[in-house]
């Protein structure tokens, strides 16, 4: 190891990695400690909304972004039943709207992206390193991990959903929502003919009765990428084993001829069950601070578990440029961001509703979106326009 850092990062995906070339860039030193072996991301597409993007041209990285990724024309919702155009929102005005474009990329790209950041920032890099626990004061964190003591004078718990440091703030637990999804990525030089054509350059989502699918084009076009979404009988019926390939064909029996395309794309020996936690208003204590899903978890409906892990970043980076005492620069943090993350959460979760509604309930939200004309920005102003 080097001398102690000023400041240990514990968890080395995105969140994490954000976090530490941030903080290294303005300055700080920086250890990260990530438990597997390596610093990878299991996964595939992430959609980068502009208030994420925004911050990697700041940081100097979204042309790296852009180069490993796509810049879809837009982004399309359609009825799951009838495969019919509901609402688009059209992406080529999105950097004069809010000054940064819509991106999509795989998430182990991305994490890529940050970890070469990171190198050419000097950050201190540790595999293998599982923690144990943390001991934190009013001005110092000692990071217990892998049989050593690595002293700071902030830690930063960027450890995810399940993160056992968030037992420092809270005794809740991951909230499940009954939901899984199965992912998957092909060569689109392998698609049929009858999977959606539009989807070879937008993002497209297909809203159903307890279901939806997503598809979109990744590393520049090269492969295509298909996410399906579904609520579990199983699970409603208190079944220990749910959410398996025959439930997945099931909740997709009655989808459009292009939806239930999408459902040979999709990886079957492996599954995602979909959780979030309920926010909580404290971030900090002493010298330890939650970031990414390790202080707001939420579901994927917006799009922006990783989008919301780089603002964490971005501004906790900004406050300790602004105040050299760490207790400052992290209450403001809190201040700034338990709010935001908050609202983020609990509209993800809105959002899931109302994808997946039936009967009346499809017919009215059906016409709504087929009627919002230019209001439909509206929508998300308040998200990616901040």
């Amino acid at each position: 190891m080097n001398a102690a850092p000023e400041v240990v990062v514990v968890g080395g995906g995105i969140g994490g990695l954000a976090n530490a070339y941030a903080l290294a860039s303005a300055g700080r030193s920086v250890r990260v400690l990530e438990r597997a072996a390596e610093f990878t991301e299991v996964g595939a597409g992430l959609q980068m909304a502009p208030n994420a993007t925004r911050v990697l041209a700041e940081w100097g990285l979204l042309d790296e972004v852009l180069a490993a990724g796509v810049l879809p024309r837009r982004l399309v919702f359609k009825d799951m039943l009838d495969g019919s155009e509901l609402i688009h929102l059209d992406f080529d005005d999105f950097t004069r709207r809010y000054g940064g474009p819509y991106v999509v990329i795989h998430r182990s790209d991305l994490l890529g992206i940050l970890f070469g950041a990171c190198v050419r920032a000097g950050v201190e890099l540790v595999p293998s390193c599982a923690v144990t626990g943390v001991s934190a004061s009013s001005e110092s964190v000692v990071v217990h991990a892998a049989g050593d003591e690595h002293r700071a004078a902030l830690a930063i718990a960027a450890d995810g959903l399940r993160s056992k440091l968030r037992g420092k703030f809270s005794a809740d637990e991951p909230v499940c929502s009954g939901y899984v999804a199965y992912r998957g990525t092909v060569p689109v030089s392998e698609l049929g003919q009858d999977v959606d054509s539009d989807a070879r350059t937008d993002v497209v989502i297909y809203i159903g009765p307890g279901c939806h699918l997503v598809h979109y084009p990744l590393r520049q076009g090269e492969i295509f990428n298909t996410v399906a979404v579904f609520s579990s009988p199983a699970y409603r019926g208190g079944a220990d084993e749910w959410g398996g390939p025959e439930e997945l064909d099931r909740a997709f029996s009655d989808a459009c001829p292009t939806a239930k395309a999408g459902l040979r794309m999709l990886w079957r020996d492996r599954r995602w069950p979909m959780y979030d936690r309920l926010p909580i208003p404290q971030w900090t204590r002493d010298r330890l601070v939650l970031s990414g899903d390790a202080a707001h978890p939420m579901l994927q409906y917006l799009a922006q578990g990783a989008c919301q892990a780089i603002e964490d970043a971005h501004c906790l980076a900004g406050e300790a440029g602004k105040s050299p005492d760490w207790d400052v620069a992290i209450r403001r943090y809190e201040a700034e961001r338990t709010a935001r993350t908050a609202q983020v959460q609990a509209n993800a979760r809105i959002w899931g509703d109302i994808w997946h509604v039936d009967g009346v309930g499809r017919l009215i939200r059906n016409e709504l979106f087929r009627t919002l004309g230019d209001r439909k920005y509206t929508y998300v102003d308040w998200l990616y326009g901040r």
